[in-house]
């Protein structure tokens, strides 16, 4: 039990240095080209569903079973963090339309990324 606390700990971690380095490039981009700002709440959907997928691929790769319910486990606990920190920056929280699609896209993404994991990719 505590191995697999150990690598969804691990995973979440990894899902957000993920994160980190996606939305550094991300922002490299957006300063020095004209892409419009619209496309910045789908590029970071996309960036937090690739993060996910890949903090549940590596935390589930030393695992033989759960992929499924440890990846969707990663993808809640990350998005319960990011809600927290969102919330307390903005002294607000409310679910609009791409916050359900983050959430939904998140936990699928989590539990992919779990069943590739124990499976080896």
């Amino acid at each position: 039990m505590s191995m697999s606390l150990f690598n969804i700990a691990k995973g979440v971690v990894v899902s957000f240095l993920v994160t980190l380095i996606l939305l550094f490039v991300f922002s490299i981009v957006l300063t020095y080209s004209n892409i419009s700002e619209n496309i910045i709440a789908p590029t970071i959907i996309v960036i937090t569903a690739i993060s996910i997928f890949v903090g549940s691929t590596i935390a589930n790769l030393k695992m033989n079973k759960n992929g499924l319910m440890n990846g969707a486990l990663i993808g809640g606990i990350y998005l319960i963090i990011i809600y927290i920190i969102s919330s307390i920056i903005n002294q607000e929280f409310s679910l609009t339309i791409n916050s359900i699609i983050m959430i939904i896209a998140s936990i699928i993404c989590g539990m992919f990324g779990g069943v590739l994991g124990i499976n080896k990719v």
